[in-house]
């Protein structure tokens, strides 16, 4: 991974540079998922439509690294390669410690004017890629990079606002714990993410998560887990009387 780090941290790389990127990491690569649908971290999945991040699609992520890398460790658990641009301060050992294997990421940290570029040919070899744009991109770069992501099968993660994104995910009434009185660490967070489908189609979805809990997982609050029962009970109890109801 480090190796191909290092090959594009100069800003501005040139073409040829780009196509040993795309060699280099089409060697080291030994599989390429084929699905439609990759699935993403547990406590994500139920804001997204369908559940999962859809193959040829982009989504679009506002303000939290932690977030952005919990949708990356399902996929990367699952084997897929997945690539990052743009981005310097990712922190790869954190990106570990939440799950993301380290093995099949890659890492772009200075794209330069050329990140357009850049995300293109990765997106030519990896699963999932995650850029971020240091502006707008022209109405034709985004619609030919959105046809190449569905030629691909590959899924793009911005950080930012996308037009052509499927879902915008955002955090709000985040609260960090761990200080006491005066000392010790910031060790957990709560926040609240929503996901907003494209063009605004549909309710939007929140749910109240830790990201991370104290143990560096991501997980549902117990006051979200005990929403989410609650809300199961009359769907079941529907059940169960339509089932009384066949037998009698």
């Amino acid at each position: 991974m480090s190796s191909i780090a290092a090959t594009l941290t100069e800003p501005g790389p040139d073409l040829a540079q780009v196509s040993d990127l795309q060699a280099r990491i089409r060697q080291m690569q030994a599989t390429k998922l084929e699905t439609r649908n990759l699935q993403t971290h547990p406590a994500i999945a139920s804001l997204l439509p369908g559940g999962s991040l859809r193959a040829g699609a982009a989504y679009s992520i506002q303000g939290s690294t932690t977030l952005l890398m919990a949708l990356l460790a399902g996929p990367s658990k699952a084997g897929a390669w997945c690539g990052v641009v743009g981005m310097p301060d990712f922190g790869a050992e954190a990106a570990g410690r939440f799950g993301i294997d380290l093995e099949r990421l890659v890492l772009v940290p200075h794209p330069g004017d050329q990140w357009l570029t850049v995300t293109a040919a990765v997106v030519d070899v990896l699963t999932v890629v995650v850029v971020a744009p240091p502006g707008r991109a022209k109405d034709g770069d985004i619609a030919r990079l959105g046809a190449r992501l569905r030629q691909r099968d590959a899924t793009l993660i911005v950080v930012g606002d996308w037009p052509q994104a499927e879902a915008k995910l955002s955090i709000s009434d985040s609260g960090w714990q761990g200080l006491g009185s005066g000392n010790g660490f910031l060790s957990s967070r709560q926040v609240t993410v929503t996901a907003t489908a494209r063009g605004g189609m549909g309710a939007s979805r929140s749910a109240r998560l830790w990201l991370p809990d104290p143990g560096e997982h991501f997980r549902p609050t117990e006051e979200e887990t005990r929403t989410a029962s609650r809300s199961q009970q009359p769907h079941q109890q529907s059940l169960t009387s339509v089932a009384l109801e066949a037998v009698g």
